[in-house]
């Protein structure tokens, strides 16, 4: 199945440090958040989809002072037209689609927490899709 994806931008960007004490206990705390993604789709219009990825870091149970970030990159993507095999257009939706658009949130993401004066943020440059969405699957 082919698909092509037409433009790509970032839809939304929610970046909050609530106070002192949450921006001081981050560079020690951020171990203690974890990566998440969630990735929605919805036709758009004839044979072309929007694809939501949002890459968030969520704080885990031990964390007192949490800090609320996350981002949204959008696709729009075609699909050639008549496409049958439905399991193909959920690893497109799931695994190639969000391949390509994390290097921007990435980038994007890193650059905010560097703006906002966080030091040593240990994000994953490289995430594998692919194994994300077997591991779901099981």
């Amino acid at each position: 199945m082919s698909y092509k994806i037409i433009s790509k931008f970032i839809k939304d960007i929610s970046f909050e440090i609530p106070n002192i004490k949450a921006f001081v206990m981050l560079e020690k705390e951020i171990a203690n958040y974890i990566l998440n993604f969630d990735i929605k789709s919805k036709p758009y219009k004839d044979n072309i989809i929007e694809v939501n990825t949002t890459l968030k870091i969520v704080p885990g149970e031990n964390v007192k002072h949490k800090v609320l970030t996350e981002i949204t990159g959008t696709a729009l993507v075609s699909i050639e037209k008549n496409f049958e095999d439905k399991k193909e257009l959920e690893k497109i939706i799931l695994i190639k689609i969000p391949t390509e658009i994390y290097p921007t949130l990435y980038e994007t993401f890193v650059y905010l927490f560097t703006k906002a004066g966080v030091k040593n943020l240990q994000i994953n440059k490289e995430v594998n899709f692919e194994k994300l969405y077997n591991d779901k699957k099981k």
